[in-house]
């Protein structure tokens, strides 16, 4: 998928799911947009893999993670597992929810995204060292 056909997949669900019904103000829109990046902060300092599914056995709390096998009695079959729950967690996962609120709110502005992207990418290319920063 390309980059203009995410922000157009994206907005399409969202209005579809009601999220701009009414429309959001832009500066809920990009809380919304934080808090994904906050939810991505909170796996890592979790300590939990970079996807993994709940598991609806016995304990909610604990994944099906397939880096710990005590997660999952099916560990390796974690794909199949009749446990496992159909919604992905993760790091990854919160990364990808702000990609698409992004893309969302690209959307509902009209904002070329991929343009944008590349124009920055190239400007970026030409900036100095960490951009004459520390970090």
């Amino acid at each position: 998928m390309n980059i203009t056909k995410l922000v157009g997949r994206a907005h399409d669900n969202a209005v579809k799911h009601g999220f701009w019904d009414p429309p959001l103000n832009f500066g809920t829109a990009i809380a919304l947009i934080h808090s994904e990046l906050s939810e991505a902060l909170e796996e890592e300092r979790a300590g939990r893999a970079l996807v993994w599914y709940h598991c609806t056995e016995g304990d909610p709390s604990l994944p099906c993670d397939p880096a710990d096998e005590t997660d999952c009695f099916q560990y390796g079959y974690e794909h199949t597992c009749q446990y496992r729950d159909a919604k992905p967690e993760g790091v990854a996962v919160e990364l990808a929810d702000a990609v698409i609120r992004i893309a969302d709110l690209c959307g509902y502005l009209g904002i070329d995204l991929d343009t944008v992207i590349s124009e920055k990418m190239a400007y970026n290319e030409t900036r100095p060292f960490k951009h004459g920063k520390r970090f």
